[in-house]
């Protein structure tokens, strides 16, 4: 049997989505503040830099974004404020949760007309080849059970000369900054969760999936092998979060 790691725990390879849905349905009315706790708050500017890459035109021109695993629209509403009338969001998410608050914030801004929400598997997308013109993942890549074949499915989804980009904590690289990232995310992010949520659960498996992540060259390395061209990667905040690009060529 496949086994995989859910947070400090091997599990079925199977099961660990439904143990991922679990997480995500306790946190999904909290999202924004968890992601305040484990950023610092700085997750706010590390989208602004994603839908930058993102780069939607300002013109009339169409434009598809596909946003996977971002349920509550953050990433997708960036994404139409800074683009023209011609683009359009499409969020995808497994967690029914998740898309609840993301569609009740769509009608709240009034943008329920240019961002839809789709109940959708990372690893087995409901969308046509080359369907659209970007395809984004922030903070999200890293909880699929089967990376592989995710990252397969959005360079099908992508149109050619589309770009896919991926939004993901990574591996603090500055000397010093590495031992106090480690002390606050393993000890303070579950504590807050504990007093803000009731539950410090959610907050420590999130936290400990952050450090099973690949690396970042060896997240490009899945991405070649996904199909992707052009791969690169950047790294932000002293190498607490990364955003790998690649290409459909």
């Amino acid at each position: 049997m496949l086994e995989t790691h859910f947070g400090d725990r091997t599990v079925p390879l199977n099961e660990k989505q439904a143990l991922v849905d679990d997480v995500f349905h306790k946190v999904a009315r909290r999202y924004d503040l968890m992601n305040d706790l484990m950023s610092g708050g700085l997750h706010r500017a590390w989208k602004d830099a994603l839908v930058t890459a993102i780069n939607p035109p300002k013109s009339d021109r169409d434009f598809a974004l596909l946003d996977v695993a971002g349920g509550t629209g953050d990433v997708a509403f960036r994404a139409i404020e800074a683009g023209g009338y011609g683009t359009r969001a499409t969020v995808a998410d497994i967690n029914a949760d998740m898309l609840g608050v993301g569609r009740e914030r769509a009608q709240e801004r009034g943008l329920d007309d240019v961002v839809s929400f789709v109940d959708a598997n990372a690893e087995a997308l409901p969308f046509p080849d080359k369907s659209f013109d970007a395809v984004s993942i922030a903070f999200g890549i890293r909880n699929v059970p089967r990376i592989d074949v995710a990252l397969a499915e959005m360079h099908r989804v992508l149109r050619l000369g589309g770009r896919f980009l991926c939004l993901e904590f990574s591996n603090v690289d500055v000397p010093g900054l590495d031992a106090l990232y480690e002390l606050y995310s393993f000890n303070l992010v579950p504590a807050i969760g504990r007093a803000v949520g009731g539950d410090a659960e959610p907050y420590r498996y999130l936290v400990e999936s952050i450090r099973r992540f690949p690396r970042p060259d060896v997240f490009a390395g899945m991405m070649r092998t996904g199909g992707f061209g052009r791969v690169s990667h950047r790294v932000m905040s002293g190498g607490i979060v990364a955003l790998h690009s690649g290409w459909r060529l």
